[in-house]
Order: C-alpha cells, then sequence, then structure tokens
C-alpha cells in the first residue's frame, strides 16, 4: 500500500463531502485546530493521542493523517515507535498489527525504512 497514494484518495473523497456539507465541515476544520492549538499540552503530544485513538479505532485515514502531522512536527523515529509501544500495549493484538501500518506510513512519509518522503 502507497500511504501518499492513500492520502490523496482520501483528500479527494473529503473534499467531496466538503462541497456537499460546507458547514459540517466548516465546524469540523475549527474543532480541530482549537484542539490542536498549543497549551498545557503541545501539538506533538495532542498528535500522539490522536495516533493512539486512530489506532485504536483502526481508522487508516486518521492513522495515516496524525502520522502526516508528526512527521510535520519533527517526531523523532524513536518518539514514534516509543509511542506505538504504549499504544500496543493499552490496545492488544489488534493496536499491534495497526501500530505496525502507522510505522509503515511514518517510514514512507519521512524516507526512512520503506520508502521516500513526500
Amino acid at each position: 500500500m502507497s500511504w501518499s497514494e492513500f492520502m490523496n484518495d482520501t483528500v479527494s473523497r473529503i473534499g467531496a463531502l466538503q462541497k456537499e456539507a460546507p458547514d459540517t465541515m466548516a465546524g469540523f476544520n475549527t474543532m480541530g485546530k482549537a484542539a490542536k492549538t498549543n497549551g498545557a499540552l503541545p501539538e506533538k503530544t495532542k498528535e500522539l493521542i490522536a495516533l493512539g485513538i486512530a489506532i485504536s479505532t483502526r481508522c487508516d485515514s486518521c492513522i495515516a493523517f496524525h502520522v502526516k502531522s508528526l512527521v510535520r512536527l519533527k517526531t523523532t523515529r524513536e518518539e514514534f515507535c516509543e509511542a506505538l509501544s504504549m499504544i500496543a500495549y493499552m490496545g492488544g493484538g489488534p493496536s499491534v498489527a495497526f501500530s505496525a501500518k502507522a510505522l509503515e506510513a511514518y517510514d514512507e512519509f519521512t524516507g526512512g525504512a520503506t520508502g521516500k518522503a513526500v
């Protein structure tokens, strides 16, 4: 699976939904902006929490979006893998499988072990 192609397809589908439900999407985007604002917790910590939820709910689209954000926030592979360990611990076998998918996305988006940066 190419995570970059998957992201492009997902963004396209969301764009189609945005045309049909602009108020809903505007509200969602406003909520996301507010949630990600640095406060007592920095944005990176909030994105790691979001990644844990994305993996736990087995949402490939959410995994891709939050991994991209973590790459943008310069999350190291060590930080990323440490978070995946906690996520796997809390979520059991299914979270281990989806943590492996998240690591694959991280490597593709950073040009690391399995792919070239986009």
